[in-house]
């Protein structure tokens, strides 16, 4: 299976959910952590990286002795990452998206492609989970070509959880596009209720089976639950308000590990998770 973990907004739980998940699967399980502008669910696994992947997306450099200033290349670019006012046009790296369509397009042959680094995959095991990092270079925009690189790392005969960023932006897209499922944590609240509005939004125009966990109960209300029965979708699981979750964060600690009573809670969700993706038949990947 191959399981989306999203939110409308940050700070909802969702990478607590995706590493507490990893963590009560009885067998291996791959853990993505694709928020790689600010990856985090190493801090809550541990152990040193085994393996370290530059990861980089191609960009174009003109050769201006073959170059006749046509346009093309300029014309072409949605993304204005390579101009030409008539002359050898300039590049502007940073807004490449690295489609490799200047080249293409360019009639004399007067470009080619240099790798520029965008960030760095990192994979480690712990126990019987799989964690593998993407981290975004400083500076660095294009996030969406970085998490294709940590979905690429991924075994197909092994199940994946997958830590999205939060939001509904292209980073986001990139990661829930082919997942059998996406569980959106949403909280209690106003904020939350409007953020996870925008997430179903975008769910939905993907066409994935969806389900909602709503977390921190107790610090709201049920306009969540309220807004979801209209909506006909499924509240999996609702999660307590719990001071004993909070401090184990704060250590760095797995909610399953320092409050033991939550991983039946956590079985459970996976059980319905599962029931959810038989009863939309999208389950492609085991």
């Amino acid at each position: 299976m191959n399981l989306a973990i999203a939110s409308g907004k940050g700070g909802t739980g969702k990478t607590t959910l995706a590493v507490n998940l990893a963590r009560v699967i009885g067998g291996p399980v791959q853990l993505l952590d694709c928020d790689v502008e600010a990856p985090n669910a190493h801090l809550f696994l541990g152990g040193p990286a085994r393996e370290r992947r530059v990861i980089g997306i191609p960009v174009p450099e003109v050769d201006p002795h073959r170059c006749d200033g046509c346009g093309e290349c300029g014309r072409f670019c949605a993304w204005h990452a390579i101009v030409s006012f008539g002359t050898t046009p300039l590049v502007f790296p940073e807004l490449c998206h690295g489609c490799g369509g200047c080249a293409l397009v360019c009639p004399r042959g007067a470009i080619r492609e240099t790798e520029r680094r965008i960030g760095e995959v990192e994979i480690r095991q712990v126990d019987h989970i799989t964690l593998v990092t993407g981290r975004l270079d400083v500076g660095v925009a294009a996030a969406p070509p970085l998490v294709a690189a940590v979905k690429a790392a991924r075994r197909e005969d092994v199940p994946a959880i997958l830590d999205a960023p939060p939001g509904t932006s292209c980073p986001v897209v990139a990661t829930l596009r082919g997942a059998d499922a996406v569980l959106l944590v949403a909280e209690p609240t106003p904020f939350g209720l409007h953020d996870l509005e925008l997430a179903v939004a975008t769910v939905r125009e993907m066409g994935l089976a969806l389900g909602v966990v709503v977390n921190r109960m107790g610090s709201g209300d049920d306009r969540v639950q309220r807004w979801c029965a209209g909506e006909g979708l499924p509240v999996l699981l609702e999660i307590p308000d719990d001071l004993r979750v909070a401090q184990a964060y704060s250590r760095g600690e797995l909610m399953v590990d320092a409050v033991p009573a939550y991983r039946p809670l956590l079985t459970g969700l996976l059980a319905r998770i599962a029931d959810l993706t038989r009863a939309t038949g999208t389950v492609r990947a085991r």
